[in-house]
C-alpha cells in the first residue's frame, strides 16, 4: 500500500515485482554512471582539457564511445528480457479469473466455477468504514489464493480500460472485443489495491481494483460461502 510523500515503489507483493524492483534499480544505476560520465566531459571541454583537436579526432574515442553503449544495451536487455519470460504464459494455473471492465466498476467470473462472479464498485467517501481507504475500496474484492499461480483473463465491455495492481507487477489493457490474459503469483498474504490505469471517461478514477490473497482453506470457505449466497 502506498503512504504519503512516497518516493518509491510500493512493497513488492510477487515474485514477478521484486524481479521488476531489482531491474529498476539495476538501470537507474547505469543511468546515473552515464550521466555522471556526461557531465564530467561537458565540465572537462569547458575547462578546454578536451578541446584538443589531436583528442576529439582520435581513433581510440571514437572506438569507446561505439562501444561502450553497445555494452550498456547488452547490460539492459539481458535482465529485461529474463523479467519477459518469468512473466510468460504458465500451462496450469489453479485458478483463472476474467476481469470485464465496464464504465465504470470491474465485473469477476471464476471461471472453474459454474456461478462465482460479482461486480466490484468502488464505495462511496459517505459509506467508508473506519480505516477504509477513499476512492480505493470496493464493495467486493477478488479474492485469490496465496503462493498459487492465477491466470487472469482481461477485456472490456464498452470502451478501452486498463487492469492494474502495482504491488503485484501486473497492468494489463482491457480492450472491448478482445481476451488478453496475463499471469501472478501473490507470495504473501494481504490486500492490494489498483486502478484503472487507462482514461476511460468521466469516471475513470473511481473504479478501483481490491485483490485479497488469502490461505487456500480460506478461499475455499469464501467461495462456497458466495455460491451459496448466489
Amino acid at each position: 500500500m502506498a503512504h504519503p510523500a512516497q518516493l518509491g515503489f510500493q512493497d513488492a507483493a510477487s515474485p514477478v515485482m521484486e524481479e521488476l524492483l531489482h531491474f529498476h534499480d539495476h538501470a537507474l544505476m547505469i543511468v546515473f554512471l552515464i550521466s555522471t560520465f556526461v557531465l564530467y566531459i561537458i565540465v572537462a571541454m569547458i575547462s578546454t582539457k578536451l578541446t584538443n583537436k589531436y583528442i576529439l579526432d582520435s581513433q581510440e574515442i571514437e572506438i569507446i564511445w561505439t562501444v561502450l553503449p553497445a555494452m550498456t544495451l547488452v547490460l539492459i536487455a539481458l535482465p529485461s528480457l529474463r523479467i519477459l519470460y518469468l512473466m510468460d504464459e504458465i500451462n496450469s494455473p489453479l485458478l483463472t479469473v476474467k476481469a470485464v471492465g465496464h464504465q465504470w466498476y470491474w465485473s469477476y467470473e471464476y471461471t472453474d466455477y459454474e456461478e462465482l462472479g460479482f461486480d466490484a464498485y468502488m464505495i462511496p467517501t459517505q459509506d467508508l468504514a473506519p480505516g477504509q481507504f477513499r476512492l480505493l475500496e470496493a464493495d467486493h474484492r477478488m479474492v485469490i489464493p496465496v503462493e498459487a499461480p492465477i491466470r487472469i483473463l482481461i477485456s472490456a465491455d464498452d470502451v478501452l480500460h486498463s487492469w492494474a495492481v502495482p504491488a503485484l507487477g501486473v497492468k494489463m489493457d482491457a480492450v472491448p472485443g478482445r481476451l488478453n490474459q496475463m499471469t501472478f503469483i501473490s507470495s504473501r498474504p494481504g490486500v492490494f489495491f489498483g486502478q484503472c490505469s487507462e482514461i476511460c471517461g468521466a469516471n475513470h478514477s473511481f473504479m478501483p481494483i481490491v485483490v485479497e490473497a488469502v490461505p487456500l482453506e480460506h478461499f475455499e470457505n469464501w467461495a462456497t460461502k458466495m455460491l451459496e449466497d448466489a
